[in-house]
C-alpha cells in the first residue's frame, strides 16, 4: 500500500514538473513572437521615413540637420542587431525623439501642414507608432510572465535545471518621457 502512494505522488510530481515545464517552453516561444510583433512596426516605421523626410525637404530647406539626424538615426536602427532588445529600445527611443521634431517642425511651415502628402504620411507614421506601443506593451506582458515564471516557486526549481531564462524589457529612456521642444 505504502509503495503505490509512493508511485502516485512521484507520478504527480512528475506530472506536474512537465506542466511547468511545458509552461516555460510556452513562454520561451511567445517572447520572440512577441518581438516580432515589435519589429514588424519598425519595418513599416522605417519604409515611411525617408518618403516623410523628402516631403519635408522640399518645404525645409534650411532644416537639413534635423532631417539628416533623422535618416541617420534610422539607419543606426536598422543595423542593431535582430532581437537586441536593449540596443533596439535606445536606438528606437533616439529615433522617436527625431521624428517628434520633424513634426514640431511642420508648425513653423504651414505649407508643409497643408500638404496632402504629409498629412497622409504623418498619419501613417502616427498610426505605426500607436501599433508599435501595442506592440511594446504585449511584448513586456510576455516578458513579465515569462520572467515571474522562471523566478517564483516552484517552477524556478525547472527552469534552473532547463536553463530557462529570464528576458529583457522594451524600456523608454527617460529623455523619450519629456516632452520635445524645438529651437530654432
Amino acid at each position: 500500500m505504502a509503495f503505490t502512494i509512493a508511485l502516485v505522488v512521484i507520478v504527480l510530481i512528475g506530472l506536474y514538473g512537465v506542466s511547468i515545464y511545458n509552461k516555460l517552453v510556452k513562454f520561451k516561444n511567445q517572447v520572440p513572437e512577441a518581438w516580432s510583433g515589435i519589429d514588424v512596426q519598425l519595418k513599416r516605421r522605417y519604409d515611411l521615413i525617408p518618403n516623410l523626410i523628402n516631403t519635408v525637404k522640399g518645404y525645409a530647406k534650411h532644416e537639413k540637420e534635423t532631417l539628416e539626424n533623422v535618416i541617420s538615426l534610422r539607419n543606426s536602427a536598422l543595423a542593431v542587431p535582430s532581437g537586441n532588445v536593449n540596443d533596439q529600445a535606445q536606438a528606437e527611443n533616439a529615433l522617436s525623439s527625431a521624428l517628434k521634431s520633424v513634426f514640431a517642425l511642420a508648425e513653423n511651415y504651414p505649407d508643409l501642414k497643408a500638404n496632402q502628402n504629409f498629412a497622409e504620411l504623418q498619419k501613417a507614421l502616427f498610426d505605426v507608432e500607436d501599433n508599435i506601443q501595442r506592440a511594446r506593451r504585449y511584448y513586456n506582458a510576455v516578458v513579465r510572465d515569462n520572467n515571474t515564471y522562471v523566478e517564483t516557486f516552484p517552477s524556478m526549481i525547472v527552469a534552473k535545471m532547463a536553463n530557462f531564462e529570464k528576458y529583457p524589457f522594451f524600456e523608454i529612456n527617460l529623455e523619450e518621457r519629456k516632452n520635445v521642444t524645438v529651437e530654432f
